[in-house]
């Protein structure tokens, strides 16, 4: 049974408050629970206590740093949707095209920087670890932000632009060139006018181990892709521990991530959502806190005053 099967087994199970009509005392229990508090005096009040904090984040998180989505209306590059795009499928039968994508959204990618939300969230792991508490950001964006912001203790389960992995002998690498092969350099743009280079497969990103030369693809999870396993297992372990969860900048839809805030929940932990809107979990968290990340994460995540730094 693979783990994804199991966590939404297990999530089936322990969270459907709410969700059936009853009138039941029970029923009625979780209608009044289900209104989230906006209270920052009292969400910090919990972060104070806080030994274990899981962080999860989407799209949102980044969207102040200007990176493109690609998803919702308008959400095309050149003719096609990402959808279209990211799969295996579109791969084996235009890599070029598929590459030029990804190359776009690299080149994209070097030019912008962490924004508040992504600062506040590596200082506070900075300042926690010295305190003896943990840290961990479970991260559906594939564009490292975090990574570039400082953040250490880093779960990204959708993979990264700046990963490679060989589809002959399974080499995963990090790759920062700029263009990632010559082939490329200049190509990608979203224009819908714009001819695919048609690239032939020799010229596109090749793998350097010894001996191998075999085509390289951007190392994330495509439609119709499975997740890591392993990094689904540090997941698991993560969010069993938390006792304190974040879910910043994600529409709560996209599964299996959209589980883990409400699983946690679930158990009684507290979830504090901070996003631009409700999302169809927010009735199940403790808090939640409307607006843009960068302006509502920074002071959430403040040292607070019953903080002891050494």
């Amino acid at each position: 049974m693979c783990l994804f099967q199991f966590t939404a087994r297990r999530l089936v199970s322990q969270a459907h408050c709410g969700l059936k009509a009853s009138s039941s005392k029970k029923h009625r229990f979780c209608l009044e629970m289900a209104r989230p508090s906006s209270n920052m005096a009292d969400f910090r009040e919990v972060f104070a206590k806080a030994k274990h904090i899981a962080i999860i984040t989407g799209a949102g998180v980044s969207a102040e740093s200007g990176v493109p989505t690609f998803r919702g209306a308008g959400g095309f590059w050149r003719k096609w949707q990402a959808q279209e795009l990211a799969t295996p499928g579109a791969f084996a039968r235009n890599p070029s095209r598929v590459w030029e994508f990804y190359h776009y959204r690299r080149e994209v990618m070097l030019s912008k920087h962490p924004n508040a939300a992504h600062i506040a969230i590596a200082e506070c792991e900075k300042r926690l670890s010295k305190q003896g508490r943990s840290v961990v950001v479970i991260t559906q964006n594939i564009d490292e932000l975090h990574r570039k912001a400082g953040t250490k203790h880093l779960l990204e389960i959708h993979g990264s632009l700046f990963k490679t992995r060989c589809t002959s002998c399974g080499n995963v690498a990090a790759n920062y060139k700029s263009p990632i092969c010559p082939a490329l350099a200049g190509k990608g743009a979203p224009d819908p006018n714009t001819e695919d280079a048609a690239i032939p497969v020799e010229d596109l990103p090749q793998c350097e181990e010894d001996g191998c030369n075999g085509l390289l693809r951007p190392h994330v999870v495509w439609f119709g892709e499975a997740l890591d396993p392993y990094v689904l297992t540090a997941v698991e372990k993560e969010l069993d521990i938390c006792d304190l969860c974040l879910v910043v900048g994600t529409s709560s839809v996209v599964y299996p991530a959209a589980m883990f805030a409400p699983q946690v929940s679930a158990r009684g932990v507290p979830v504090a959502e901070f996003n631009m809107e409700p999302t169809p979990a927010t009735n199940r968290f403790r808090f939640h806190f409307p607006g843009p990340c960068g302006t509502t994460l920074p002071p959430a995540l403040a040292r607070h005053e019953t903080e002891i730094i050494s």
